[in-house]
């Protein structure tokens, strides 16, 4: 039986092209094609590494599969993405960025087949998380590749930030590793296809997602709740605004007139570094009045028994106690949904001071990012007393790190740099990690541990 089982999902692997790839480091970029991204002629060398790769991981796998059962092939397909991980080291950051979401978005990576540990679900905005690690908005910028993300093991897959009318960004290069120190600077600048391409795409895969969900199965009415609108898996979908827009705030209504409907989740996205006086709308009068209209926008709109999509507002690391405070204010009067904390930094903590690229203007994201990030999380759940759900962001590359993020106050926490660095091997590696931790301390849910820190 364990034969067949093995020999089947060989099959479909092959079928359906898939090779365990590590995702490019790059942060809050990817390519510009209207559909499947295409990758590109500069990225050749890239190409017939991937191409190497797949093939011995196919001979190998078909070597291999005769002798398992599903799960532990599955689990030595994530092992073996760790040997694509220095194919990709050799490219240019946002090349290799480029050829990784190709990938995704065309199947060519691990499919997690196993479930999450029990430990690790969770229920928050009504919706029933398998677990609480996430991927960041940047990555996937244009929703190309929704599917192949989800498939690998997250919890949920943020998209964006998407701009009302396109937009190529600032100037290459844009993007710098600091290996040494595990962090990356990017000043990408909202580089984006535009919220209409990314609603064709959302739209297509939408309908997909749905009726291969109920042509699958027949959930019971609370089996229905898991997951999120088209089926297993979370999906949000992050706002931004066009560098020449005048208005931020029309912008933000347009995105959500136009996005919300897929989403199980909306971000509005006042942090980036690099859109010039973005991060003045995070003062108090300019948050409220931003937030107030967007929230009027989301709820004029028709909704049926689940209702709107949850708004968040996505904060940056270097805001002093008064802003926290602010914000803070802000959110508890308007009922705000969540808050994300956070995104990149100006700052440049030790040791990435001492590095020569720490002097290239942009957001430093990575291990050096997570003290910083992880203080003002702190600061923020005891500022709303525990009231709205955050989500920890920055600098996470392990389980401990992942836990120590919601001890400090996260509901849910977000990847980026390391799984820009690890790979897709890291996923599964941090679920089961943070597994251990919370079982360490007795916890027996995430929402248990969810502040401990703070009480």
């Amino acid at each position: 039986m364990a034969i067949r089982t093995a020999g089947k999902l060989f099959k479909d692997l092959v079928r359906q092209r898939v090779i365990s790839t590590s995702i490019g480091p790059s942060r809050h970029c990817s390519s510009a094609a209207a559909s499947a991204p295409k990758i590109p002629h500069s990225s050749k060398k890239g190409r017939r590494l991937l191409t190497g790769a797949t093939i011995g991981l196919i001979i190998a796998g078909g070597a291999y599969v005769s002798t398992v059962d599903e799960a532990t092939f599955c689990g030595w397909l994530f092992s073996a993405a760790k040997l694509v991980n220095p194919f990709f080291a050799l490219l240019d950051a946002e090349k290799a960025h480029t050829l990784a979401v190709a990938a995704a978005s065309r199947g060519w990576v691990p499919r997690e087949k196993r479930p999450d540990p029990a430990i690790l679900g969770l229920e928050v905005w009504g919706r029933k998380f398998s677990n609480p690690v996430g991927l960041s908005a940047g990555f996937d910028k244009n929703a190309e590749a929704v599917e192949g993300l989800l498939g690998m093991g997250f919890g949920f897959v943020e998209v964006g930030s998407v701009t009302p009318v396109p937009q190529e960004g600032n100037i290459k290069p844009r993007i710098f590793r600091l290996r040494q120190e595990g962090a990356i600077i990017n000043r990408c600048g909202f580089n984006s296809e535009g919220i209409v391409a990314v609603a064709k795409r959302l739209g297509a895969q939408h309908g997909k997602r749905k009726l291969e969900t109920s042509s699958s199965s027949s959930p019971s009415n609370d089996e229905a709740k898991h997951g999120g609108k088209a089926g297993p898996g979370i999906l949000g979908v992050n706002l931004g605004k066009n560098k020449t827009s005048e208005d931020a705030a029309a912008d933000y209504v347009q995105g959500v007139h136009t996005l919300s409907q897929y989403a199980d989740y909306l971000v509005i996205n006042v942090s980036s570094p690099n859109t010039p006086g973005l991060r003045m709308l995070q003062g108090r009068k300019q948050l409220k009045d931003l937030v107030k209209r967007v929230q009027a926008a989301r709820d004029e709109m028709q909704w049926g028994e689940e209702g709107p999509p949850p708004l968040l507002v996505k904060i940056a690391p270097d805001l002093s106690k008064d802003d926290l405070e602010d914000i803070a204010a802000v959110a508890l009067a308007l009922r705000l949904d969540g808050l994300i904390i956070s995104n990149t930094t100006i700052s440049r903590p030790d040791p990435v001071d001492k590095n020569p690229v720490s002097a290239e203007a942009g957001g430093l994201s990575g291990k050096p990012l997570f003290n910083l990030s992880t203080n003002i999380l702190k600061e923020m759940y005891v500022l709303t007393r525990g009231k709205i759900p955050l989500i920890g962001c920055g600098g996470i590359s392990s389980g401990e790190d992942a836990y120590k993020k919601i001890r400090a106050g996260a509901t849910l926490v977000q990847l980026y740099t390391a799984f820009a660095y690890g790979g897709p091997a890291l996923i599964p590696q941090i679920k089961a990690e943070l597994a251990e931790c919370l079982e360490r301390d007795g916890f027996k849910s995430i929402h248990e541990a969810v502040g401990a820190d703070c009480r």
